[in-house]
């Protein structure tokens, strides 16, 4: 009889043993299913992060050429201008600085 116990006893070691691993095979069965769902949620976020900076990128792009080609049409309206406006004073001038010219170099013949 003690020998029947003593089995019993070693019996419920193992079974006990057996539902100890189990239980620990689950745990660790979960925690990699979790840190799975972890990964993923992440990289969904990162994607999402990264779509979202580069369509702010490239709105800051384009604002910014669009107000480049309005600089430089601007510009060139500006400079065209300025332009006239001297080729207008050269024009209107000339004929002193003519004068002016001759003058002195008359004088400095004397």
């Amino acid at each position: 009889m003690a020998s029947n116990r003593g089995q019993g006893g070693i019996q419920q070691l193992l079974a006990a043993e057996q539902e100890a691993q189990r239980i620990v095979n689950a745990a660790k069965n979960e925690k990699l299913a979790r840190l799975k769902q972890a990964k993923e949620n992440a990289e969904k976020e990162i994607a999402e992060y990264r779509a979202q900076l580069e369509y702010e990128f490239q709105k800051k792009v384009s604002e910014s050429s669009g107000h480049s080609g309005a600089n430089v049409k601007r510009l060139e309206l500006d400079t065209g201008a300025k332009i006239h406006h001297l080729k207008t004073e050269a024009g209107r001038i000339s004929g002193d600085v003519v004068t002016t010219l001759l003058k002195y170099v008359i004088s400095v013949k004397n």
